[in-house]
């Protein structure tokens, strides 16, 4: 197998390029950043700039930059997409599988072993504290999420009235979550035309320093997989088709249509298709199915589970693997006596449609990429998605705020010491830029002290 190499030879200079990077060297470097990947979509395209641009050098900025528009433009976890980018690029379709599987594997076995201790042991009084006042911050850090997603995206009057339009529409009318995204792609797409210049996607890096010679630099041919054919494309998507069909068939057949992991499968599908934004714009759209709809867990656990997910690296969508172990839990999918092997066959699942699409849209369109410059008017409609998602988010967030401080509904009890824990986070994080883990474990910490006192 063709080789890439991972680090300078120092005899050659400081600015010559690195030797060649073996396969097996290239799977270590991603099953490590599978367990290091924390701090979001950012912090983990933030720690591949540092570790591939920066420090290995096997691939330039300009590159790596290129990668990560294509993978902004997609819907779907943009870091993992921008990983398996990487991989495909520097040893093919193998290459691709692993950084993009390895990228996601730790979190999913994490959170199935964080899973299961939550629904067996979430009752005990130090799990049932901490999980008191991880609440209140989860839903500090959603709202932290639409600013941060705002303050790079509504940049004029136009994706302002978008993001409004998007909270009203989910927030008063229950419209959704496909029909606004598809609106918003619509305004976005007929804005791109008439002003382009509101709805331009702007995925610049802080850095332009140069790094020195790069394995694949900004004059590095393009690799003969990486050339673009009509006949690859339609093999690749007949097997990505393939594949899916094989798995929803195979469910279909073993446990029939009307089984939670058949429901699951279509229902994840879908979500992977409307992932623009990140993690936070599809969690609507799976509160909305998977609480609302399905009922394959409360709001409560929904929560919760948002919390596991912030704690765990890789992807925060990889939440979705909590809701499929929870659901196949509680719907006793195989009986009620495999309840924790029924979590963990629905939580495999629903990773596999949800991150499915992932892989086939880096395999499918990466040859283009490669060989064609960014069009504006293919990106103008994401611009616009992105502006709705953050009235979507907004609205996650309001929804999360509802049932952590009113648990009983409307004339309950308010509940004084969450509102004041999840305050006390928002001051952490929006002045004092303090991290999301360390946010989450403080606001822990507080109510389990809060609890303990209340005995």
């Amino acid at each position: 197998m063709t080789t890439l190499s991972g680090n300078a030879d120092p005899s050659a200079g400081p600015l010559a390029a690195p030797a060649a990077v073996s396969f097996v060297e290239a799977f270590g470097f991603w099953l490590k950043l599978g367990f290091i990947s924390f701090g979001g979509p950012a912090g983990q395209i933030a720690i591949m700039h540092q570790e591939l641009v920066e420090r290995r050098r096997w691939i330039s900025e300009r590159r790596f930059l290129h990668a990560l528009n294509y993978c902004m433009v997609l819907p779907g976890p943009e870091a993992q997409q921008l990983a398996t980018y990487i991989g495909w690029l520097m040893h093919r379709t193998a290459g691709g599988i692993v950084a993009g599987t390895l990228f996601v594997l730790p979190s999913l076995l994490i959170l199935i072993a964080l899973s299961w201790i939550y629904i067996a042991f979430g009752d005990l009084p130090l799990v049932a504290g901490l999980l008191y006042g991880i609440k209140p911050a989860v839903t500090a850090v959603v709202l932290f999420a639409a600013y941060r997603v705002g303050s790079r995206t509504l940049r004029n009057p136009a994706l302002w009235a978008i993001a409004a339009a998007a909270f009203l529409a989910i927030f008063v009318f229950g419209v959704p979550f496909p029909l606004i995204v598809l609106g918003a792609a619509v305004i976005g797409a007929v804005g791109g035309r008439l002003v382009p210049a509101w709805f331009a996607v702007d995925a610049r890096h802080d850095s332009d320093k140069n790094y020195g010679r790069a394995l694949i630099d900004d004059d590095t041919p393009v690799p003969d997989h990486a050339r673009f054919s009509w006949r690859r494309m339609a093999i690749v998507l007949g097997i990505g088709i393939g594949l899916w069909a094989l798995a929803i068939g195979s469910l279909f057949a073993l446990f029939g249509a009307r089984s939670v992991f058949v429901t699951m499968a279509w229902f994840f599908t879908k979500a992977a298709l409307l992932t623009f934004g990140g993690a936070y714009a599809v969690l609507p759209y799976v509160v909305q199915g998977a609480v609302e709809q399905h009922h394959w867990l409360s709001a409560t656990q929904m929560i919760d589970g948002l919390a596991l997910g912030e704690t765990t690296p890789g992807p925060l969508i990889i939440v979705v693997a909590f809701v499929g172990f929870i659901g196949g839990w509680t719907q006793a999918a195989l009986g009620p006596d495999s309840l924790a092997v029924a979590g963990m066959v629905a939580a495999g699942v629903v990773t596999f449609f949800t991150f499915l699409p992932s892989f086939v849209f880096i395999f499918l369109g990466g040859p283009l990429v490669e060989t064609t410059h960014r069009q504006p008017r293919l990106t103008a409609p994401l611009t616009g998605i992105t502006a709705a998602i953050v009235g979507v988010i907004l609205n996650l967030a309001m929804f999360f705020a509802w049932h952590v401080l009113l648990p009983a509904g409307p004339g309950g009890h308010f509940e004084w010491p969450l509102a004041i824990i999840g305050m006390t986070a928002l001051v952490a994080l929006f002045r004092f830029r303090v991290g999301i883990i360390p946010t989450i474990a403080a606001c822990g910490a507080a109510g389990l002290i809060i609890r303990l006192l209340a005995v």
